[in-house]
């Protein structure tokens, strides 16, 4: 379902104006603060959950913020687009494990780890996904606004390094229109430290694109992450 975006508000609403000129209010999956992808007058595509019980029905999902150039804005959709691209070995650095277990608990700060892949051999490796949205060019950052939750996940797979397990943060980035992934600094420069400590002790990252079409959305391509004065 196509329309027009009249405005986002209260973090989780959007009107939207469909082509046939009716105005609706859908839904909006995304907690960040969507900078670049939430401008008056975007072209933007919903999807109809079909439940009439549901207070908003409609799900906002897709951005266009440029001449075809398609972002995914739900962020409840990384994981399983992770989970999908692992399992059809286009990310080839997550290869070699038996099972994936989803939101599993785990830390000490009471958390939930996105996937947990699992070998026969008793090994783990510990997934946490991020979705990126925001793009300054060419380069995709995370995140878009101060993150304490995200600092959180940092710390916790750290922790499990130090158990001997392996763990990586991974960048679901809802475009293709990058060459890069970098932590936004200038935006939450304790994330961005934090980062750092967790790869120096053991931490892996990944980024990967997207392709992004109304049709679908799906990771394909393999991003090199910079970090800046490391």
């Amino acid at each position: 379902m196509e329309g027009v975006l009249v405005k986002r508000y209260k973090r989780f609403l959007a009107d939207v104006e469909l082509s046939d000129g009716h105005r609706v209010t859908a839904h909006t999956p995304n907690t960040g603060s969507m900078k670049g992808c939430a401008e008056p007058g975007m072209r933007v595509w919903l999807s109809d959950s079909g439940n009439a019980k549901r207070k908003y029905p409609l799900s906002w999902e897709l951005v266009e913020v440029g001449p075809g150039v398609r972002v995914g804005i739900n962020t409840g959709l990384s994981n399983r687009l992770v989970e999908e691209a692992i399992e059809t070995g286009i990310i080839r650095e997550l290869q070699g494990y038996n099972s994936i277990r989803r939101e599993v608990r785990y830390g000490k700060e009471n958390s939930r780890i996105d996937l947990l892949l699992e070998g026969h051999n008793g090994r783990s490796c510990y997934v946490e996904v991020k979705n990126v949205t925001l793009m300054d060019d060419g380069c995709a950052y995370f995140p878009d606004a101060v993150t304490a939750r995200g600092s959180k996940h940092l710390r916790e797979l750290t922790e499990m390094v130090k158990e001997g397990h392996r763990a990586v943060i991974f960048y679901c980035v809802q475009r293709n229109d990058v060459r890069q992934f970098r932590p936004a600094d200038h935006i939450d420069p304790e994330y961005g430290r934090t980062l750092r400590h967790a790869l120096k002790n053991g931490v892996g990252a990944l980024a990967y694109s997207a392709e992004v079409a109304p049709e679908g959305v799906c990771l394909q391509k393999s991003l090199p992450v910079y970090l800046p004065g490391s």
